[in-house]
C-alpha cells in the first residue's frame, strides 16, 4: 500500500511538522521514532497497519522535512503530537519506539487524547544496566556544538547502544552513514527524554491509559529488563517479548500484535 504525499501540520508554537498517512480508513495511529529515526524508519510498519487502521509517521522536529524552532522542548515535541492527533480527528492511538516510546508516554502524561499506547523498549536504565559514561550527554552535545556530528553517531552507537568499535566502522562505510550524520543533532532531544536514565515510577503509576510493553527477543538483557520495569509500574499495562533482532521488530512479527491491542 503506497503513502499519500508528503503533508504537513503546524505545531502550537508555529513549527511545520511532516507526516505520511498510510490506509484509507480506519482508527488512526501515529508511529513515534526513537534517536537516529525519521518518519521513512516506520514506512514498512505504517503500510501494514494501514490494511486496517489509518497509520501516521512522521518527521520529528529537528529531522527530516520538519522544523527545528529553538529552543528545544520537550514540551513541543508533546504538542507536535497533539498537532497530528488532531488532524486525526481528535484522538489516535500511539506506538512508540525506543526514546520514541519515552516520548508517546510523555504525550499521555501531558493529556493528549491516546486512547491507547504501545511502547517498545523505552531505553531506561536499571541499577543493574550497563551505565552510561560520566558526562554522556555533555559529550553528545559537543560533539554536535562543534560540527562533529559523525563523532557524536560514533559515540552514541558505542556508549548508548552499546556497539562494539569494530561494528561501528563498519557502519561508517554503508550508505546509509551520511543518514546518520544528518539526524545527529537531534539526537540530544533523545537524550533529555531519557534524562538521568531512571525509571520515572511515581509518573509512570499516575498513567491509566491502557498500555502494552513490547521488547525483542533479540535486544540486549538491560532493554528487555526496563520495558518489564516500565509495564510493572503503570498500573494499565501488560508485556509481551515478540521475535525480533537488537531493538527492532519485523513488521510482519509487529503489525499482528499492534492491530489486536489498537483494535481491541
Amino acid at each position: 500500500m503506497k503513502g499519500l504525499a508528503l503533508d504537513k501540520v503546524i505545531s502550537a508554537d508555529g513549527t511545520a511538522i511532516a507526516y505520511q498517512r498510510f490506509g484509507a480508513g480506519g482508527p488512526p495511529v501515529i508511529l513515534v521514532g526513537g534517536a537516529f529515526n525519521d518518519a521513512a524508519s516506520y514506512v514498512p510498519t505504517a503500510e501494514a497497519l494501514g490494511g486496517s487502521m489509518t497509520a501516521v509517521t512522521y518527521d520529528r522536529r529537528g529531522r527530516g522535512a520538519s522544523g527545528n524552532t529553538l529552543p528545544y522542548a520537550i514540551a513541543r515535541e508533546v504538542e507536535d503530537i497533539a498537532a497530528l492527533t488532531a488532524e486525526l480527528g481528535g484522538q489516535a492511538c500511539v506506538c512508540g519506539f525506543s526514546s520514541g516510546s519515552i516520548l508517546a508516554f510523555e504525550a499521555a502524561a501531558a493529556g493528549v487524547p491516546i486512547p491507547r499506547l504501545v511502547m517498545f523498549e523505552p531505553p531506561f536504565r536499571l541499577p543493574t544496566s550497563p551505565p552510561l559514561p560520566p558526562g554522556y550527554q555533555e559529550q553528545m552535545a559537543a560533539f554536535i556544538a562543534s560540527g562533529r556530528n559523525g563523532e557524536a553517531v560514533g559515540y552514541f552507537m558505542t556508549k548508548a547502544v552499546g556497539l562494539p568499535a569494530d561494528a561501528v566502522a563498519q557502519l561508517r562505510k554503508a550508505p546509509h552513514w551520511p543518514a546518520l550524520e544528518a539526524l545527529a543533532p537531534s539526537a540530544v532531544h533523545d537524550d533529555l527524554l531519557v534524562g538521568d536514565g531512571s525509571v520515572p515510577v511515581d509518573r509512570l503509576a499516575a498513567l491509566t491509559v491502557p498500555t502494552l510493553l513490547l521488547d525483542s527477543t533479540g535486544s540486549a538483557p538491560w532493554l528487555r529488563n526496563a520495558a518489564v520495569a516500565v509495564a510493572d509500574a503503570l498500573p494499565n499495562a501488560s508485556h509481551r517479548s515478540l521475535d525480533g533482532t537488537f531493538h527492532k521488530l519485523p513488521p510482519e512479527i509487529l503489525t499482528p500484535v499492534l492491530t489486536e491491542f489498537f483494535l481491541a
